[in-house]
């Protein structure tokens, strides 16, 4: 699908507050490939990047490295930058990373503070919210925000900066899973509220447990194995 048909006309004149034209590139694209407006196989153009956001394209050059850094894309010379798919070893490591962080986090989490609770149940009921809206995007941030916030809990510097790596390959898996699998949503929120139930219970191995499976339950949904 040619990059030009998912995005709003381009151009006005820059504000002079605005972000750099890169960035605004680079947001453009990342956004895009993120909530698989761009999804896995899809050629961009230099040509159709800059007429989209309203830029030159020496800009539009300078986020495309940038995006191919970060392994979302692959730029080819003069043909232009394809947006590369979710691949079978990205999403076991991926998988397998987080089972490492979010199983410790879960157990670190019990005793629960009133205040994590607090934030908890409110990322669950936005979860049920979006998705009653139908938004996949935001539920998948949400989904994200809710398992980040038991890590972020954990109060292990290291493990937080190791996790907020991963939140590019969630975001994109986790929207991925949700227009694959619709009926995965509810579940998800299900699952969300059986965690937060352990870990509001003190019951540190349950929670893990819960984390286990649910967290395994993505490799499986994103190779479309499910049976």
């Amino acid at each position: 699908m040619p990059a030009s048909s998912l995005v709003p006309p381009a151009a006005r004149k820059a504000d002079p507050k605005s972000p750099p034209a890169a960035e605004r590139v680079y947001t453009h694209i990342k956004t895009a490939v993120l909530d698989r407006r761009y999804e896995g196989g899809t050629l961009l153009t230099e040509g159709d990047l800059a007429g989209a956001v309203g830029v030159s394209r020496t800009p539009v050059r300078e986020a495309l490295l940038r995006l191919e850094a970060e392994g979302l894309i692959k730029l080819y010379p003069k043909k232009g930058a394809l947006v590369l798919p979710v691949s079978a070893q990205e999403i076991a490591d991926v998988v397998e990373t987080r089972l490492l962080v979010e199983e410790f986090a879960a157990r670190k989490a019990v005793p629960a503070s009133p205040g994590l609770i607090a934030r908890l149940e409110q990322l669950l009921e936005q979860q049920r919210e979006l998705a009653g809206a139908g938004d996949l995007a935001a539920v998948s941030v949400k989904d994200r925000c809710f398992h980040a916030e038991i890590v972020k809990n954990a109060g292990n510097e290291i493990l937080s900066r190791l996790y907020d790596q991963l939140r590019d390959r969630q975001l994109r898996m986790g929207v991925a899973v949700m227009e694959a699998h619709p009926d995965r949503i509810a579940a998800n929120i299900t699952e969300h509220g059986e965690l937060l139930e352990a870990i509001r219970s003190g019951d540190a191995e349950g929670a893990a447990q819960v984390v286990r499976r649910h967290v395994s339950r993505v490799r499986v949904l994103v190779r479309g194995d499910d049976r």
